[in-house]
């Protein structure tokens, strides 16, 4: 007689589990999971390339007002910061002005972030630079920069499209927080040291793209030789410095100035290139040499308008030429725009699409190639003055981008006199901001330390050799870290110990708490390591060992093929620790033992008879909880593990599994020969009460709670369902009955040596009859 039918010869109402064979999830469900509807999916995605469409229909005068004040004010930051960022992108002005307009105006209609301001960058435009420096150095002056930096933007941002319309987005996931600090730290500080020799005037006795290192010493090894640059370019550095300063003080000591403060510290930029310029101009007009030089270095002409508008020339062989450049550059493109776009939509309140994300910069910046611009992405220092000034949509770059028209078509003149220090000290107060705080760096340290070094080794690569090998450094220390925790992965033997969910619950502890309670507290088993850290649990707590002959482990990871050999070696090698060897190997002749167990040398111990007081190994009990992914060698591991651990013992060896969640690990186990089989002797079937909904609707055919009629539950068909007999239906064995609630099996009666948890697993091995502890005490407390 089963168990089920035993139940049922006891009173008991059951519902059965209904199934004849062992059910599995199909490769079908799996086919079925990836799109229940792929025709209104389709649509989806098309109407997701342009989130425009779902907010502009509702735009209203109050997101007006907000998104023309935020773009204006961004648009005022971005023109010097565009010009100041061509500069370090060794192109003429005007390309990052083109670049500062495509970016903003075209990004709008495929963005699904308010706050982010795309167009030219500080890390981009290095590495511009030294893509344009790498080409030149091996074809030489073929191409000219304005070319080679045209043809990067079109073809990282085509790649970058296709990423996000493929939605392969994921992949930055990649990369942790930590790379992506390190790499922009130190860009940062190259970058800084870069504009060092323009700010001082000394640029034309070095090699300004050299290494982070070597640009700052031969700063100050030529610094007596610092020219007029150095009377803008000080002090306007000094003065932004102070300016920000100032402003932040004032409005911490006076609430009521901190919106004035804040909008004049994110101006105080183009007031400095305003001021100098007229200086320059004021002092430069009258003193032109003979040889037509000025006395100080200053823009000169910047053409007017879009005088390069049109389909690009991409020469083949440049795309050739970039081959081996792209990467890099579209990985600085991508990464740099996701983390700031999630940042700002963390922060204030929303979720962006990253897949659509790649897909607006990879657009702007195939478009931005037919106005000559060079790679765009999202900039975080404009990103957060527009976050702060009350943007609302992202359609505040449109106005953003007619600042920067007007600025193209009315200010050219006005252009041929900014001092080049000036737009020096712009750029180095700019990026030092994303230097990390020490306090951030700090963090990295508590958290995870392995991390904190794949920061060091990001600075460290990236000032004293190059941005790209910093950026591959990171990269490569990240895999690495992650291979490795994959590979190895925590895991845990564990023991038991019994408490109270209530440690309010006894007479006892009820009076010294000034309460007055008598109901007794609920007893639970808690089922924690082994060996437990005396840090992370009360170091005086007794932590009662598994059965004799059973031992327990959690996994704390996937169980995949880099890790599962070591967890394998793990389990058989405490299992040969802690238990005997079943056969007798005191009566084996040395010539029938095999070569790798030869037994010991003579005049030692026989470990058989050290070990004789150990118990025999019966079964392993693996809690998969945690576990949401197991592949064919890990299953074959599982394999291995079950036959090199019956050799040991020289008898079968139970495998019983807890927490599994995922269906297809389900399907693997059973594939594997796990789960299923008939068991030695009576497994106990994890049995729950079930209460049945309190709506009075009808039920259908094949319900598994009957309908109510009146206000009472009818009397339930009671299903026995077992490994030999199917599904089984007896209307009549429970006639006339009534109760609130039923019994049922909690997972498949066809897979015995798969449990509800683990204690239904010890349980189930034990045959039912696992021993109390000696005391029970309340969650919390200590026990000597």
């Amino acid at each position: 007689m089963g168990f089920v039918e035993s139940l049922k010869k006891a009173g008991k109402k059951v519902i059965g589990y209904p199934e004849r064979p062992v059910p599995v999830v199909s490769s079908m469900d799996f086919v079925r999971g990836l799109s229940k509807n792929p025709k209104q999916d389709a649509i989806n995605y098309l109407r997701n390339l342009f989130p425009f469409l779902q907010w502009i229909t509702r735009y209203n005068l109050g997101w007006l007002t907000g998104d023309v004040i935020a773009g204006i004010t961004v648009g005022l930051v971005l023109v010097p910061q565009g010009m100041s960022y061509a500069q370090i992108a060794t192109l003429p002005v005007q390309y990052g002005l083109y670049s500062s307009f495509v970016g903003v105006f075209v990004y709008c209609f495929f963005a699904t972030s308010k706050d982010v301001s795309i167009g030219p960058v500080a890390v981009m435009s290095l590495e511009t630079a030294t893509i344009i420096s790498h080409v030149q150095a091996a074809y030489g002056n073929r191409w000219s920069n304005n070319e080679i930096a045209t043809t990067l933007a079109f073809m990282s941002g085509f790649i970058v499209l296709g990423i996000g319309l493929l939605r392969l987005g994921w992949l930055v996931e990649f990369i942790p927080a930590p790379a992506v600090s390190g790499f922009m730290t130190g860009s940062a500080l190259n970058i800084a040291a870069g504009q060092l020799p323009q700010l001082f005037g000394v640029q034309n006795y070095f090699d300004t793209r050299a290494a982070t290192y070597q640009v700052v010493i031969n700063t100050l090894k030529y610094l007596h030789l610092s020219t007029l640059d150095a009377a803008w370019g000080v002090p306007a550095l000094a003065f932004l410095y102070f300016t920000r300063w100032l402003l932040k003080h004032l409005a911490e000591r006076h609430p009521r100035v901190r919106r004035a403060a804040f909008f004049m510290t994110n101006l105080r930029n183009g007031f400095v290139v305003i001021i100098l310029t007229l200086a320059a101009w004021l002092y430069c007009r009258t003193r032109l040499s003979k040889s037509g030089k000025y006395p100080i270095s200053i823009l000169l002409t910047v053409p007017r308008g879009f005088q390069n508008v049109g389909q690009p020339h991409i020469d083949p062989a440049l795309l050739s030429a970039l081959g081996s450049e792209l990467p890099v550059a579209t990985i600085i493109l991508l990464l740099e725009h996701i983390a700031i776009a999630k940042s700002f939509g963390r922060v204030n309140g929303y979720k962006i699409n990253p897949n659509q994300e790649l897909i607006a910069i990879g657009v702007t910046n195939t478009v931005g190639s037919c106005f000559n611009a060079y790679p765009s992405t999202g900039s975080f220092s404009r990103s957060a003055l527009k976050a702060k000034s009350g943007v609302r949509t992202p359609a505040a770059g449109w106005f953003t981008g007619i600042v920067v028209i007007v600025a193209l078509y009315g200010l050219t003149d006005a252009f041929f006199w900014i001092p080049k220090a000036a737009l020096s000290a712009v750029i180095i107060h700019a990026v030092m901001d994303l230097v990390a705080n020490p306090q951030q760096v700090f963090q990295f340290w508590r958290v995870s330390p392995l991390e904190f070094f794949i920061w060091a080794a990001a600075v460290l690569v990236t000032v004293f050799s190059s941005i790209e090998n910093g950026i591959y450094t990171a990269i490569a220390a990240s895999a690495a870290l992650l291979l490795v925790r994959i590979a190895r992965p925590r895991g845990h033997f564990l023991g038991r110990v019994t408490v109270r969910a209530d440690p309010f619950a006894t007479p006892e502890a009820s009076i010294a708490n000034g309460k007055e309670s008598s109901a007794p507290g609920i007893v639970r088993e808690v089922w924690v390591p082994i060996d437990r850290e005396s840090h992370i649990m009360n170091p005086t707590l007794k932590v009662e060992p598994p059965p004799p002959g059973i031992i327990i482990f959690r996994f704390e990871e996937s169980f995949t093929y880099p890790n599962s050999s070591r967890i394998n070696s793990i389990i058989v090698d405490h299992a040969k620790e802690t238990t005997r060897r079943g056969l007798d190997q005191a009566n084996i002749r040395l010539a029938d033992r095999p070569w790798n167990d030869p037994g010991p040398r003579r005049g030692e111990p026989d470990p058989a008879v050290l070990d004789a007081k150990k118990p025999l190994l019966k079964a392993v009990v693996l809690d998969f909880s945690a576990v949401s992914q197991i592949d064919t060698t890990a299953v074959q591991s599982l394999v291995d593990l079950r036959r090199e651990l019956e050799h040991w013992v020289d008898a079968p060896v139970e495998f019983h599994f807890a927490g599994i969640l995922s269906p297809w690990i389900r399907r693997a186990l059973i594939a594997g020969g796990f789960g299923t089989g008939t068991p030695g002797r009576s497994l106990p079937i994890e049995i729950a009460p079930v209460v049945p909904p309190s709506d009075d609707r009808a039920w259908g055919p094949g319900d598994e709670f009957p309908a109510r009629q009146g206000g009472h539950r009818e009397d339930l068909e009671a299903l026995a369902t077992d490994a030999d007999s199917g599904l089984e239906k007896d209307p009549n064995a429970l006639a006339g009955a009534s109760t609130t609630d039923f019994e049922a099996p909690i997972v498949s009666t066809m897979t015995p040596f798969f449990h509800f948890d683990l204690s239904t697993a010890v349980r189930s091995v034990q045959g039912h009859s696992l021993p109390e502890p000696p005391e029970v005490i309340g969650e919390g407390a200590s026990a000597n």
